[in-house]
């Protein structure tokens, strides 16, 4: 499996604090079946993003961990003045594995009434923004037929792993669930910040998709979909239909 999405690097942000905690994550992803990560610190007003000291960090976490598993650069990209003028000018300083598409986090407060001007301004640069835990954004929850919208504009969306098993709590897995069935997902990923609250774990979650939702589906949303972030692909045509989901022995009537 693939996460686009964690808070691994120790120091840069709300994420791991020590180095320590860096290595436990990683190997905690790896010995729950992730093969590559992507290294978002948050790129906001709170904590600055720069670049050659995440690739250094990442060095040191490759190190320290003995490389279980494959690290990539990327940020948790927020939408104000300066990042967005910085971006439009420099879009892979900003892109995952600085490619094409971008992390994208609202915040909690305001959704500026010029974002889909500024998501066609994005996508001329050259980045496909990829809005991250909508699940979790309490006004986002209100506004699905808006993120419809971003997404037949060419969005795309990543929902959070532990929403789904509902770690985040009801209203976040209900709305996850919804957004599955309206087949707006595209990514599943971890937004890991700790070993032990918020893990990067995506096995619990990918189970539960395949359970509901079919092997395909998961397929998609844990591996094809999230390579191609990586790779700066085109990602995968969600255009099967879902496999039935499985159903014990002793429930044939339900």
């Amino acid at each position: 499996m693939i996460d686009i999405h964690s808070h691994i690097l120790p120091g840069l942000d709300d994420g791991a604090k020590t180095l320590e905690d860096s290595v436990a994550m990683v190997r905690l992803a790896a010995e729950t079946g992730t093969t590559d990560i992507v290294a978002t610190p948050h790129a906001n007003l709170e904590y600055s993003y720069d670049p050659d000291l995440v690739d250094r960090k990442i060095e040191e976490l490759r190190e320290a961990c003995g490389n279980v598993l494959r690290i990539y650069r990327g940020c948790d990209f927020h939408l104000h003045y300066d990042n967005i003028q910085d971006a439009l000018a420099n879009p892979a300083k900003y892109a995952v594995n600085q490619k094409s598409y971008l992390l994208v986090e609202f915040s909690e407060l305001l959704i500026a009434r010029t974002t889909d001007e500024l998501f066609h301004r994005l996508r001329l640069a050259g980045l496909i923004p990829i809005i991250t835990h909508p699940e979790r954004n309490h006004l986002l929850q209100q506004r699905i037929e808006l993120l419809e919208y971003w997404a037949r504009a060419g969005c795309c969306l990543q929902v959070t792993a532990l929403s789904l098993v509902g770690r985040f709590g009801k209203r976040a897995r209900e709305f996850s669930e919804e957004l599955m069935r309206r087949r707006l997902v595209h990514i599943v990923a971890s937004d890991a910040h700790d070993p032990v609250h918020r893990p990067p774990r995506l096995d619990e979650a990918r189970d539960y998709v395949t359970r509901r939702y079919g092997a395909r589906r998961a397929e998609r949303l844990f591996e094809l979909n999230p390579r191609a972030v990586i790779e700066g692909a085109p990602m995968a045509e969600d255009d099967e239909p879902d496999e039935a989901p499985e159903r014990k022995w002793y429930r044939f009537w339900k």
